[in-house]
């Protein structure tokens, strides 16, 4: 019997992978939990061998919550489920020791096969996705560049983004201006949401 932890935030879609996955043989909901700070406590408790996780986790998301998995229960192995897959998730997923990475498209019985490879020690990736992750480009930003950029991402201006990291605002808009010619974004916006769907952020 698989035991299984499930991490989702929406009640209605946690309901319904703890139903599914009830239904399949050999397989054990074990516990469930609404956020990514609860992961690791859960696992501690109630010792499952695998956790579905949402990527968009408020506050801890899934990557951050399955690496702190990975650290303190290396026994249980983590996929991660996202409603909007990109090969810059897949990357972020597998980087945090993720063993599965799905989209939450997936048919019921996907994700209980996808269960089974990862107890089994498996890797479990969306072919497509998979090949795409492993194409897409290197980050080309600086760690300053990213500094400047995830602080952008929360909607700070130039004057704040330098108090905050102790630079001239002259020299917070020459990163952002470098940031862009090397996304090839039209504004910072776009360049936050290229960054992160390429995993960089």
């Amino acid at each position: 019997m698989i035991r299984i932890l499930v991490a989702e935030h929406l009640p209605l879609v946690r309901r319904g992978l703890v139903a599914s996955l009830g239904t399949e043989a050999g397989l054990r909901v074990v516990a469930e939990v609404g956020s990514g700070a609860d992961i690791v406590p859960a696992a501690l408790a109630y010792r499952p061998d695998t956790a579905v996780i949402d990527f968009d986790l408020p506050g801890l998301d899934g990557p951050s919550a399955a690496a702190r998995l990975y650290e303190e229960v290396p026994a249980c192995r983590a996929l991660i489920l996202s409603a909007q897959p990109s090969p810059g998730q897949v990357r972020r997923a597998f980087g945090a020791h993720a063993l599965g990475f799905m989209s939450l498209d997936v048919a019921p019985e996907q994700l209980a096969e996808g269960l089974r490879g990862i107890a089994a020690g498996r890797r479990v990736v969306d072919t497509e996705l998979a090949v795409a992750a492993l194409e897409s480009a290197d980050n080309p930003l600086t760690r300053r560049e990213l500094e400047v950029l995830r602080i952008a991402a929360g909607g700070a201006r130039s004057a704040e983004i330098a108090d905050e990291l102790f630079l001239s605002v002259g020299t917070v808009r020459n990163h952002l201006s470098r940031i862009m010619c090397k996304t090839g974004a039209r504004n910072r916006l776009d360049a936050v949401r290229i960054a992160s769907a390429s995993g960089w952020l």
